[in-house]
């Protein structure tokens, strides 16, 4: 007999100390309020009276001598404060829940889509070319070749028998996130900036981890814009600010002309629409529609970067059709990419088109 077979739902046990399930929560909840220590234990108490997170035998409080006896927080001159080791337990958090889903093949591929004279190794094969490293050469085929030529008992080799393993050329890259912090990114009840760090943070331990080569830089863009160091990133907040692109642009080209990279890339995080320019010492200011004054400003600084061969890839996280279109406007003044994703799958996007740029030359 065909159909389905409903029974009881079981939760899933889980078999990890308390220390460990508590401290996954409160690292969530250290992200939520920028870094904040004594309101996430304060969010702590209020959901263990709500939903029983712990028992008589381990409380809030015990979790929170825990916390302080293994270095994760300290006691700071304005209160509990967070050390570099929870920092960094933040940035891991953060790559397991954005990238951990994802298959090891795809992020384990770190080729320029390239072949030739490279350094990672390829099934392919071709023919022995003068200057072929000797370790890139394929003994098995070679031996064939020469076997297949001349006899099993031949011990003269040419060079028209000898083949090598193609090879792709690994390429160092250097990245701008550009990341909104204007008013909007938590307009309308909905929180675009906590994803928006939570990207950042897991691309900064992703290339750290498996591209240590390659250079992330943060720039962080309101009224104006300003270099945020990889410890800052779990405590940057939304401010009272409009949205000064241009100057989130001006930044992040100025960081890549000084990494003197061939292979630059920037990264936008925003929810697509420039408000704000800095004319002189005071701020030329419009949050009504689209200021044909301000997108122009902004489409030039698109040009630039299409002129100083940078790869630039929008990631939208707001769905206005007349914001969509004007981030077409923008990628195609600085022939980039643009993603309209949503907060979700945020994470997944921005590391697959890392991946892709990493897999061509710029």
């Amino acid at each position: 007999m065909s159909g389905f077979l409903f029974t009881r739902y079981r939760k899933p046990q889980d078999n990890r100390a308390p220390f460990e399930r508590l401290l996954e929560l409160f690292v969530e909840l250290l992200t939520y309020t920028s870094g904040d220590v004594d309101e996430a234990i304060e969010w702590m108490r209020t959901l263990d009276e709500e939903h029983g997170l712990t028992t008589p035998d381990y409380t809030i409080d015990d979790f929170l001598e825990d916390l302080q006896r293994k270095e994760f927080i300290a006691q700071g001159s304005s209160g509990l404060e967070m050390s570099s080791k929870m920092e960094k337990s933040i940035r891991q958090a953060a790559l397991e829940q954005i990238f951990g889903k994802l298959k090891r093949s795809d992020i384990g591929d770190h080729s320029s889509g390239f072949a030739g004279k490279g350094d990672e190794k390829q099934p392919e094969m071709r023919k022995y070319e003068y200057g072929d490293s000797l370790d890139k050469i394929s003994l098995t085929e070679s031996l064939r070749n020469v076997h297949t030529r001349r006899g099993v008992d031949s011990p003269i080799w040419t060079q028209d028998d000898m083949v090598v393993h193609e090879s792709s050329q690994k390429v160092n890259t250097s990245t701008v996130l550009m990341i909104d912090l204007s008013h909007s990114m938590i307009l309308y009840g909905e929180d675009r900036i906590t994803p928006a760090k939570k990207v950042a943070m897991a691309l900064a331990e992703f290339i750290q981890t498996r591209y240590p080569k390659d250079t992330l830089d943060i720039v962080a863009f309101g009224n104006d814009a300003w270099p945020v160091a990889l410890k800052e990133l779990p405590y940057l907040q939304v401010g009272p600010f409009h949205t000064n692109t241009v100057a989130g642009l001006q930044l992040a080209q100025e960081i890549l002309r000084k990494r003197k990279n061939p292979n630059r890339q920037i990264f936008m995080i925003t929810d697509g629409k420039p408000s704000c320019l800095k004319e002189g010492a005071s701020y030329y200011k419009n949050s009504y529609g689209l200021d044909r004054k301000i997108v122009n400003k902004t489409l030039n600084e698109a040009v630039k970067c299409r002129r100083s061969k940078i790869n630039v890839t929008t990631f939208m996280v707001a769905s206005d059709p007349y914001l969509m279109q004007f981030i077409d406007e923008f990628s195609e003044a600085c022939q980039g990419k643009a993603f309209y994703s949503g907060l979700d799958d945020l994470g997944s996007f921005v590391l697959h088109d890392y991946k892709n740029n990493k897999r061509k030359h710029t």
